[in-house]
């Protein structure tokens, strides 16, 4: 895959710039640098966020700009570091880990991007509501092609 000029400030969306889509905590020798393909993936995934993001202000409050990313693309360097599954969809930018204030917000999100597919008759590959002790977050992924519409709840 070919490295692009990185530019944290590249806009993907009219709310979502590369630079969030790309920060970790785990310093790796490749800078987590994605290629265009993978920009190309994030873009995709930013009209789905972005879509989110609008019907969740929509229903529960202008301005509340509760879409929040932990962790969306991942070089194969960082998600080792972070423990990611080999066949991690953020090693190709094609899944973003959102934060959650609580289980309802989880799953107001859950249900607004269920909603959202379903009205695109567009698939997603995966909709994920996670949580590692306090933590919550909802892991959402979507493919260019090939996506299984996968839905589980990983709370430990």
């Amino acid at each position: 895959m070919d490295k692009v000029t990185f530019d944290k400030n590249m806009k993907l969306s009219e709310h979502f710039k590369l630079g969030e889509m790309t920060k970790t905590s785990h310093k790796t020798a490749d800078g987590n640098i994605p290629s265009s393909e993978v920009i190309e993936n994030l873009k995709r995934l930013c009209l789905w966020l972005e879509m989110l993001r609008s019907q969740y202000n929509n229903c529960y409050g202008e301005g509340n700009d509760p879409v929040i990313i932990n962790s969306a693309y991942r070089s194969w360097a960082v998600n080792k570091a972070a423990g990611g599954s080999p066949t991690s969809n953020h090693l190709m930018g094609c899944a973003a880990d959102i934060r959650c204030l609580g289980k309802e917000q989880a799953l107001r999100y859950a249900t607004i991007l269920l909603d959202i597919a379903d009205s695109a008759r567009e698939d997603f590959d995966e909709l994920i509501i996670e949580q590692r002790s306090t933590t919550l977050w909802l892991h959402f992924a979507v493919r260019p092609k090939s996506n299984r519409r996968k839905i589980l709840f990983d709370i430990k």
